[in-house]
C-alpha cells in the first residue's frame, strides 16, 4: 500500500506493485491521470506499508522522485510485461515511474505491538 496526502492534508491509501526493488528503494509505476500524481507533485513524502500472509509487516517512509535515468526506465520496461501490454511503448507520456527513496524503515512480526527500526545502509 502507498499512503499519499492531498492539499486538503486529507490522507489517500492505495495498493501498488512496486516495478523494481533494489534494498529499501522501491519503484513504482504510475499514471499522469492518476490521484496520486497530483499529491506526489505537491506533497512527494509518502510511506509504502507491506503485510505478508503472517501478518509481519514493513513500513518504508520516505520520498518520491520521478526517475529520469534511461538506464533505470529501459530495464524497469523490458522486465514488466504488464507494462508493455497496457502502456505500448516506454515513451507513453501517460507513464511515469516513482523512485521511493527511503528514510526510515520499520519492520514488525505479527502482532508484535511495536515497530524494531531497520538500519538504512549508505551507499
Amino acid at each position: 500500500m502507498l499512503a499519499t496526502v492531498d492539499e486538503t492534508s486529507q490522507p489517500h491509501l492505495r495498493p501498488v506493485s512496486p516495478v523494481r526493488v533494489d534494498g529499501f528503494v522501491i519503484f513504482v509505476a504510475n499514471l499522469r491521470s492518476y490521484g496520486k500524481t497530483r499529491e506526489l507533485a505537491a506533497n512527494p513524502r509518502c510511506e509504502l506499508c507491506y503485510l505478508d500472509e503472517h501478518h509481519d509487516q514493513v513500513r518504508i517512509t520516505g520520498t518520491a522522485h520521478v526517475e529520469t535515468e534511461a538506464a533505470v526506465l529501459q530495464a524497469i520496461w523490458e522486465s514488466n510485461p504488464l507494462l508493455r501490454r497496457y502502456l505500448g511503448t516506454p515513451d507513453n507520456p501517460e507513464l511515469i515511474i516513482y523512485r521511493i527513496e527511503p528514510s526510515r524503515v520499520r519492520f514488525m512480526r505479527e502482532w508484535a505491538v511495536e515497530y524494531a527500526e531497520v538500519p538504512l545502509l549508505s551507499t
